[in-house]
């Protein structure tokens, strides 16, 4: 495949293991890729856990990747742009709704068989097209100096009630939340999903970022915020300064506020790189790559090859999480939604 230079800018290179592979952190490098044998990951996840998989996965293999790191949105829309034409390879997100963008446009390979094997039903779509290769769940962080478990809502739903005015925040713009009312409009329905997000307008704060708004709920700015699970121990696994003073609940109960939401990986069709890209997916999914997850800093969740999440996490078995296929996930209504209320 004959990379071009244009579609390539930005694309950071990950070193064969004949040349030594570097350490993860730091920023990527800005140098393009002319080589036409390296496998090419359009990256929506987050930096320092794929250049990990990728890292690996060319010690182990020998194949050289490259990646090209960009949001959720921007890299499927890029994918979409593109087409057939597109130097893609391999497409990673951080939430679904993305992936179901791509597969909905025809652009994604089946997934082979081997790698869907290694994913249990609930944490892959029921189409074959793509797969789970990691998760996050839906977590309700707020300030113990100002809130008492007795006090915590017991539904996502209950935070567009009058008594939660001014009181709750969140990142409506990012993909992250959107997945989570993604889910709320595949549980509940549209009319359910346009009454919450009448109330979240009237009640919520709104923070670019899910780390800010936890931060503002440390800092007693907001009572409290629904964020995904993982910024929080990912703050408590450095200094803690961020969320000191949080406290953490999780909905359970199958309500849409328990929430899991799925990392996708899926192989372009467009690629002359089958072979290789299907043994990427495979990597990750499989137990090495879960392993990554399992012990790195991520504070994502495994959902391959059986592997057990964090030690620090609570389990996946224990979110009590609702079941719904990712692939069902509607992010253009979404969308649509979330304007009409004033919120996007």
């Amino acid at each position: 495949m004959k990379l071009r230079p244009r579609a390539l800018a930005g694309i950071a290179l990950a070193a064969t293991a004949a040349l030594g592979l570097s350490a993860c952190g730091g920023s990527a490098s800005t140098e393009p890729s002319e080589d036409p044998n390296a496998l090419v990951v359009y990256n929506a996840q987050h930096e320092s856990l794929t250049k990990e998989w990728i890292e690996e996965f060319t010690a182990e293999t020998g194949i050289k990747v490259v990646y090209r790191q960009g949001s959720d949105t921007e890299m499927s829309n890029q994918i979409i742009q593109e087409g057939a034409n597109s130097p893609a390879d391999v497409f990673l997100t951080e939430n679904s709704p993305a992936m179901t963008q791509v597969e909905n446009a025809g652009l994604f390979a089946d997934v082979d068989a081997a790698t869907v094997a290694q994913v249990p039903a609930e944490y892959r779509p029921s189409t074959g097209k793509w797969t789970g290769i990691a998760a996050r769940s839906t977590l309700f962080v707020y300030n113990k100096e100002k809130l008492a478990e007795k006090d915590l809502p017991a539904s996502l739903l209950d935070l567009q009630k009058p008594e939660w005015k001014d009181r709750w925040a969140a990142s409506p713009s990012g993909a992250d939340f959107q997945a989570i009312v993604s889910a709320l409009l595949e549980s509940k329905g549209e009319e359910a999903t346009a009454a919450w997000l009448k109330g979240m307008k009237e009640n919520s704060k709104a923070y670019k970022g899910n780390i800010t708004a936890m931060k503002a709920v440390n800092a007693g700015e907001v009572d409290a915020a629904v964020i995904y699970h993982y910024y929080y121990y990912g703050d408590q696994n450095k200094t803690g300064e961020n969320s000191d003073k949080v406290g953490t609940h999780y909905f359970k109960n199958q309500d849409p506020g328990a929430f899991v939401s799925i990392s996708g990986g899926g192989v372009l069709a467009s690629s002359d790189k089958q072979e290789q890209a299907q043994a990427f997916l495979k990597y990750i999914t499989g137990k090495k790559g879960q392993a990554v997850l399992q012990n790195g800093t991520s504070f994502e969740y495994p959902v391959g090859s059986k592997v057990p999440a964090h030690e620090k996490l609570v389990p996946l078995k224990d979110l009590e999480a609702p079941k719904i296929d990712p692939a069902k996930l509607n992010s253009q209504k979404v969308t649509e939604l979330m304007t009409e209320a004033g919120i996007l």
